[in-house]
C-alpha cells in the first residue's frame, strides 16, 4: 500500500512519494533547504575561442580596439589580454565589412542581406541603436571617412548612397553608376568593390569597379574628374597619404600604380610574384592579389603588404602574405586561408605618414599579428584564448572552486611549454579596461583532443589562459607500418582522441581513455625524469551470452563504437584456436590497439604517466570503447568499464582487481535473467576475477605481474546466492521501454555509464560506512560493491585489496548519469582523497610512510557514529532522480526530470552555500532541482536545437557555472545563478575608454601653397536634407535598434539598476555607510561619482543642514 504523504505535496507538488513503504523517520524534516527558484536566473556570461568562419575584420587605431564579424552573423571585439565581448545579429546573416567610428565607441556592420547595423560600444553590453535594410539594391562595399557622419554604401548595381550615421538616415545624394562611367562605355562597370576619399582632399572620392573602371567623383561638382581603366578585374584599392598616387590589384595577379593626373596610362605595373620573361612580354598571369595596402615611413622606403597573388605553378603551396618594402620581398607562409588583413599604423590620419608597426592577419581558423619594426618579421604571442580548436576538442571538464595551489602550479610547469623566436614588442591591441570582478575563486577548465592533448585552462574571473598542454600520444609508437594499421586499429582516425577525463584536484590524480580502448593514469609532479619502461596492465574485457543468437546489426544508437562489431552480434567463427598474437592468417587475440613505445620516456615537468591500460582483441573481436571513467586517490584504484563489463585496477600496486562481464556482477539478481556466459575452450576466460590477467596477456608483460594477484583471485568470485538487499523498481520502467525489453538481444547491450566512490552504508543492515563503489548502467541499474582496503602505508602496497558485491541493486528508468551523497545535514558528501605529494622527492622512505599514515583514509565520518546519522544517495538518470536513505534504503524522494526527451548531463552542484541537482536535457533544457527533495526550482529552455558537439561537451559546476563548446571553435560559458547574473555587469570588461584623438598633421606652407584641391568639405551642405532632398522611402527601411541599458535590462541588468541597488543599500545601512560606499566606488568604477553624490545627499540629510544644499 502506498503511503500518502501531504507534507511532500504541499511542498514541492511534483516530489512523488515513493512505492516503497517504509519511510525514513521523517528525518528529511531536519534538512532545512536554503535555495529557492528566485536564486536562479540563466544568462550567457563570456564567449571564449577563435571566432567560428570569420568574415570581416575592423580595427580603431585610437582605441586600440579589433573587431571580428563572422559568417553566421556574430560579433567578437578584442581589447587588451582578458578584455573581450560577443555579441549578435539577430537574423545571423553574414557579416561582410565593419568599420569603426573611430574614438567614438562605435561600429558599423554590413551583412549579406544588405542590412547596416549601428552599435554603441560605450556599454558593458554593446547593442544596435540603428538598424537600415536596403530592399532594392545588394551591399557590396562601406567606407566611413575619419571624423565623419556621413557612411558611404557601395552597391551590386554600381550605386552609392550616403547614410547619415547619427540618424541612420538616407541622403538623397546618390552617386549613380551611369554618371561615373564614360558615357560612350555599353557595358555595365560591375559591383563597386573599392570607396575612399582623397587623402588630401575630402571632396574627392575614388570609386573602383570590378570590371577594371577606376572613377575619381569630384562630390561637389557632381561628376567625375578621372576615369582609369585597366582590362583585369580590381579586388582592391589602396592611397598613398599624399593623395597623389593610389595602386590597385587585380585578378591576374598584378598591381598597378597610378598617378592621380595621368589617368591615361598606369605609373608602373607590377607581377609581385610572376615570372619576367626575358623578351620584355607581359608576366605569366598568376592568382588574384585579393588585397593590397600601401603605407609609407617618415625614414625609408613604404611598405606594401598584399595577400594571395602566388604563380599558378605553386600548387599545394600554403597561403602567403606578401610584405614589399624597397627591394626586399618577405613571403609569410600562413597555417590556413587568409580572410582579410589591417595594416596597423601609428596616425588614425589618412593624410598623415602612415609609419606601419605590426600587420593583423585574420585565418580561417587563426588570427595572426605580425611586426613589422623588426628584422625577419616576427609574429607576436598572441594573449588571447583562440588555440582552444587547435586540434578539435572531444570533450571537456568545468573545475570552480579548485585548491588555491593548483593554477599557480600548473601555470609554473606550463610556462615551460612556451615556445621562443617571438616579437619582444608589446601585444598592440591593447584598449578597454577589466572587470572589477568580486569572483576570486579559482577556476579551471581541461578540454581532450582529438590529437590526445589535454589542456588545462584558468578560467578564472571571466577570463580564460592556457596554463599546460599534456600530450598523451607520447606514450604510444606512432611509427606503425601500413600493413599493422588495418590489424590493430578500431578508429580509421584520431587513434589518441581522448573520450572521458576524469581528475581529482586534490590530489592533482589525472585519468584519460581514449578512443582505442585504453587508459593513462598520470601523476603530477614539478621535477622531470625519465622512465625506462612505460608500465602496461592489458586487459581482457569481453564476454558472450549462453546459447543466445541475436540478429545481425542489431545495435543500439546510443552507443555508436566505429569501426568495431557490437558485442551483441555472433562472435566471428573460429577457424583455429586463438594464439596471444594476431596474424595474418588467424584470428586477432590478446592483441591491444595500439602499440607502447618501448623506448625511454621523458617526462616533463607536469603530469608524468604512472600506468597504461590496453584493451585487447578477444578472439577475433576488438575492444569496445570505454563508456565511463573513475579514479580515486584515497583507494589508489582506477575503475573503468564499456558495453562489454567492468575493470578495477590497483594502480599503486599496479594489477587488475577485477575483470566482469555485465551480466556476471549481478550474480542470480539479474532481473533479465540473462544466463552468464559459457567460456570455450579455445579462448581465455574474461569474467573470471583476477586469474585470466595473470594466466592470459600479462605473462608476456612480467613487469606488471603482481605478486598478490594470485591471492586476490580466490577472494572475488561472485556469491550466487547472495540475494539482493534492495530492488526498488517502478511500476512505470517496464512502459518507458519498448516492447522487446526483454528480449535477451535488447539487454546484451548494457553497458557501464557512471561510477562514484564514497564512504557509505552499503547494505541495510550496515551499523557504520565503509569505503564502496557505486556503479550505474544503461539499463538504470545501480550496483554496490564494498572495498576493502589493506591499512595505510607500506602495507597498502603489500597486501591485496579485496572487492565484494553488497548484494545492493537500485533501479531508475534511464542510464544512470550521476551519483552523490548528501550526509545528514544534507550538505555534500565528498569521496575520501590523499592530499597531493611530490612522487619524485627525494625524501626519506621512513617520512613517506609516516605521511602516509598520518592521513586518514576518508573526510568522512566517523565509523563510531550512531545510525541515527544517516546518509542520502542522491541517483539521476537519463529519465528520472531520486533520493535513497542509507542505509535504510528507502527511496524518500523521486521526480520523474523528463518524459519525452532525456538528461544529456547532469551534476551536484554547490551554490550559495547549499547544494542542488542541475540538468541539461537535449530538448534543450536546463533544469536545476533542490536536494534532497528534488523540488523543481529552474526549468529554462535555453537550447531549442542541440547537436553532438554540445551534448559532448556540455558540464556544469559549483557556484552557477556551466559551459559547453557553441561551435568547432569556441566555448560558451553560462550562469544559472541570479547573483551572478545581477552582477555580470561590473565582471564585464569595458571596450570604450576615454582616449584623446592625437592632433591633425600640420600640412606646412608649402604643401597648402602646391597641393591643390580642397583642403575640406561641408559634407553637411552636401548630404543634407535641405540641399539633396529625401531619399526614396522604398529604397531602405529604418528600424530603430533597442540600445542603450534599458534594452539590454533581460541580459544583465544595467548601470542605472545597480546604482539604484546601491542607494537603497546605502539608505537602509547607515550604520556602514563609508563600507559600502568604498565597495561600490571599487566594483562600480562608472559609478563613483554617483555614489559619491548618493554619500554626501544622506550626510546632509542625517544633519538636517539644509543650507548646504
Amino acid at each position: 500500500m502506498k503511503k500518502f504523504n501531504i507534507r511532500k505535496v504541499l511542498d514541492g507538488l511534483s516530489a512523488v512519494s515513493s512505492s516503497s513503504s517504509s519511510q525514513p523517520g521523517n528525518r528529511d524534516n531536519d534538512i532545512h533547504e536554503t535555495l529557492q527558484s528566485e536564486h536562479f536566473q540563466l544568462c550567457k556570461t563570456v564567449r571564449h575561442g577563435f571566432p567560428y568562419q570569420p568574415s570581416a575584420m575592423a580595427f580603431d587605431p585610437v582605441q586600440k580596439i579589433l573587431a571580428v564579424g563572422t559568417q553566421n552573423g556574430s560579433l567578437r571585439l578584442f581589447g587588451r589580454p582578458g578584455v573581450e565581448c560577443y555579441c549578435q545579429h539577430d537574423n545571423g546573416a553574414a557579416v561582410i565589412q565593419l568599420q569603426f567610428l573611430i574614438n567614438e565607441g562605435a561600429l558599423v556592420s554590413a551583412l549579406a542581406d544588405d542590412s547596416i547595423h549601428l552599435w554603441n560600444l560605450r556599454q558593458k553590453r554593446p547593442a544596435i541603436l540603428h538598424s537600415l535594410k536596403f530592399n532594392r539594391e545588394r551591399i557590396t562595399f562601406c567606407h566611413l571617412p575619419f571624423q565623419s557622419k556621413w557612411f558611404y554604401v557601395g552597391t551590386e548595381r554600381g550605386n552609392i548612397h550616403i547614410v547619415n550615421v547619427e540618424s541612420f538616415t538616407l541622403s538623397g545624394y546618390v552617386i549613380m553608376w551611369n554618371k561615373a562611367i564614360e558615357l560612350s562605355s555599353k557595358a555595365h562597370p560591375g559591383p563597386v568593390v573599392h570607396i575612399s576619399d582623397n587623402p588630401i582632399d575630402e571632396g574627392k572620392l575614388l570609386i573602383g569597379f570590378e570590371s577594371g573602371t577606376v572613377v575619381l567623383w569630384d562630390l561637389k561638382s557632381k561628376k567625375a574628374d578621372y576615369r582609369y581603366t585597366y582590362d583585369e578585374a580590381i579586388h582592391s584599392v589602396a592611397w598613398h597619404h599624399e593623395g597623389k598616387q593610389f595602386i590597385c590589384s587585380h585578378s591576374d595577379g598584378s598591381l598597378t600604380i597610378w598617378n592621380v593626373r595621368s589617368p591615361a596610362k598606369s605609373a608602373q605595373i607590377i607581377t609581385p610574384h610572376g615570372k619576367q620573361p626575358k623578351d620584355g612580354k607581359k608576366p605569366e598571369p598568376c592568382k588574384p592579389i585579393l588585397k593590397v595596402e600601401y603605407k609609407t615611413t617618415r625614414a625609408g622606403d613604404p611598405f606594401m603588404v598584399l595577400s594571395g597573388g602566388l604563380s599558378y605553378d605553386t600548387v599545394g603551396r600554403r597561403p602567403c602574405l606578401t610584405v614589399m618594402h624597397g627591394k626586399s620581398t618577405a613571403v609569410l607562409e600562413m597555417d590556413y586561408p587568409i580572410v582579410d588583413f589591417l595594416t596597423l599604423c601609428e596616425t588614425p590620419y589618412p593624410n598623415d605618414v602612415q609609419e606601419p608597426y605590426a600587420v593583423v592577419v585574420l585565418l580561417e581558423k587563426d588570427l595572426v599579428v605580425i611586426d613589422l619594426a623588426q628584422n625577419g618579421y616576427p609574429i607576436f604571442e598572441n594573449p588571447y584564448p583562440l588555440s582552444i580548436h587547435e586540434s578539435p576538442v572531444t570533450c571537456c571538464e568545468y573545475f570552480a572552486d579548485c585548491p588555491v595551489d593548483l593554477i599557480p602550479a600548473l601555470y609554473s610547469v606550463g610556462s615551460r611549454q612556451k615556445r621562443q623566436g617571438y616579437s619582444k614588442k608589446e601585444w598592440p591591441i591593447s584598449g578597454g579596461n577589466w572587470g572589477l570582478g568580486s569572483q576570486s575563486y579559482p577556476e579551471i577548465i581541461i578540454t581532450g583532443h582529438a590529437d590526445g592533448s589535454v589542456k588545462f585552462w584558468d578560467a578564472s574571473a571571466m577570463m580564460l589562459q592556457v596554463l599546460y598542454k599534456l600530450k598523451t600520444a607520447k606514450v604510444f609508437d606512432k611509427s606503425r607500418n601500413k600493413d599493422d594499421k588495418p590489424n590493430t586499429d578500431i578508429v580509421d582516425e584520431d587513434p589518441f582522441a581522448i573520450q572521458i577525463l576524469s581528475w581529482c584536484p586534490e590530489s592533482r590524480m589525472l585519468c584519460v581513455a581514449g578512443v582505442s580502448a585504453h587508459v593513462i593514469i598520470y601523476k603530477f609532479s614539478k621535477q622531470e625524469g625519465t622512465t625506462e619502461v612505460v608500465q602496461l596492465l592489458e586487459v581482457r574485457l569481453q564476454y558472450e551470452l549462453n546459447d543466445v543468437e541475436s540478429p545481425e546489426g542489431d545495435q543500439v544508437p546510443s552507443l555508436p563504437t566505429p569501426g568495431a562489431t557490437s558485442s551483441s552480434q555472433p562472435p566471428a567463427p573460429q577457424s583455429q584456436p586463438s594464439t596471444s598474437s594476431s596474424s595474418s592468417d588467424g584470428i586477432r587475440d590478446n592483441v591491444p590497439c595500439l602499440k607502447v613505445r618501448s623506448t625511454p620516456l621523458k617526462q616533463s615537468a607536469g603530469y608524468q604517466v604512472e600506468l597504461v591500460i590496453q584493451l585487447v582483441w578477444v578472439s577475433g573481436e576488438p575492444p569496445q570503447q570505454i563508456t565511463s571513467l573513475g579514479v580515486n586517490s584515497s583507494c589508489g584504484l582506477v575503475v573503468f568499464g564499456n558495453s562489454n563489463g567492468l575493470a578495477i585496477v590497483d594502480y599503486l600496486q599496479k594489477t587488475v582487481l577485477l575483470n566482469r562481464g555485465i551480466i556476471e556482477l549481478y550474480g542470480s539478481n539479474d532481473p533479465y535473467q540473462r544466463q552468464p556466459r559459457s567460456p570455450r575452450k579455445t579462448r581465455q576466460p574474461s569474467g573470471a576475477g583476477l586469474c585470466d590477467i595473470n594466466e592470459g596477456s600479462t605473462t608476456s608483460e612480467d613487469r606488471c605481474k603482481s605478486p598478490t594477484s594470485a591471492k586476490m583471485s580466490r577472494k572475488l568470485s561472485l556469491p550466487t546466492e547472495l540475494k539482493p538487499d534492495l530492488d526498488i523498481r517502478d511500476s512505470s520502467f517496464s512502459r518507458s521501454r519498448s516492447s522487446s525489453v526483454t528480449s535477451i538481444d535488447k539487454e546484451s547491450q548494457e553497458a557501464i555509464t557512471s561510477f562514484q566512490f564514497c564512504e557509505t552504508f552499503t547494505r541495510k543492515t550496515d551499523s557504520s560506512t565503509v569505503p564502496s563503489l557505486w556503479v550505474g548502467t544503461t539499463l538504470g541499474t545501480v550496483l554496490v560493491f564494498v572495498l576493502n582496503l589493506p591499512p595505510a602505508g607500506e602495507q597498502r602496497l603489500l597486501q591485496p585489496v579485496i572487492i565484494l558485491p553488497s548484494g545492493t541493486l537500485i533501479r531508475l528508468k534511464g542510464a544512470i548519469l550521476r551519483m552523490s551523497f548528501l550526509d545528514s545535514t544534507g550538505a555534500l558528501y565528498p569521496p575520501a582523497c590523499e592530499p597531493w605529494r611530490e612522487p619524485n622527492a627525494p625524501n626519506d622512505k621512513d617520512e613517506k610512510d609516516k605521511l602516509r599514515k598520518r592521513r586518514p583514509v576518508s573526510v568522512s565520518p566517523s565509523a563510531s557514529q550512531e545510525i541515527s546519522e544517516n546518509q542520502y544517495a542522491v541517483i539521476c538518470s537519463e529519465k528520472q532522480a531520486k533520493v535513497i536513505a542509507l542505509p535504510s534504503q528507502n527511496c524518500i524522494y523521486k521526480h520523474n526530470i523528463t518524459e519525452t526527451s532525456f538528461v544529456l548531463r547532469a551534476d551536484m552542484v554547490q551554490m550559495s552555500n547549499s547544494i542542488c541537482l542541475a540538468c541539461f536535457c537535449a530538448n534543450g533544457h536546463i533544469m536545476t532541482l533542490s536536494l534532497p527533495s528534488l523540488r523543481p526550482l529552474l526549468d529554462v529552455n535555453y537550447l531549442p536545437l542541440t547537436d553532438m558537439r554540445i551534448a559532448r561537451t556540455f558540464c556544469f559546476t559549483n557556484n552557477g557555472q556551466a559551459l559547453y563548446l557553441v561551435s568547432p571553435t569556441e566555448m560558451q560559458r553560462i550562469t544559472y545563478s541570479q547573483d551572478m547574473c545581477e552582477n555580470l555587469q561590473e565582471m564585464l570588461g569595458e571596450l570604450f575608454t576615454p582616449v584623446e584623438t592625437p592632433e591633425a598633421p600640420n600640412r606646412g606652407f608649402f604643401k597648402g601653397l602646391f597641393g591643390g584641391g580642397a583642403q575640406s568639405l561641408d559634407r553637411e551642405e552636401l548630404f543634407g536634407e535641405s540641399v539633396a532632398g529625401k531619399a526614396s522611402r522604398s529604397l531602405a527601411q529604418h528600424i530603430p535598434g533597442p540600445g542603450g541599458i534599458e534594452g539590454m535590462k533581460g541580459a544583465a541588468s544595467g548601470v542605472v539598476g545597480d546604482l539604484a541597488r546601491a542607494r537603497i543599500a546605502l539608505d537602509e545601512r547607515g550604520q556602514k555607510l563609508g563600507e559600502l560606499d568604498e565597495r561600490t566606488a571599487a566594483m562600480m568604477a562608472s559609478a563613483e561619482s554617483f555614489s559619491k553624490h548618493a554619500h554626501d545627499m544622506m550626510l546632509k540629510y542625517k544633519d538636517k543642514k539644509w543650507y548646504q544644499f
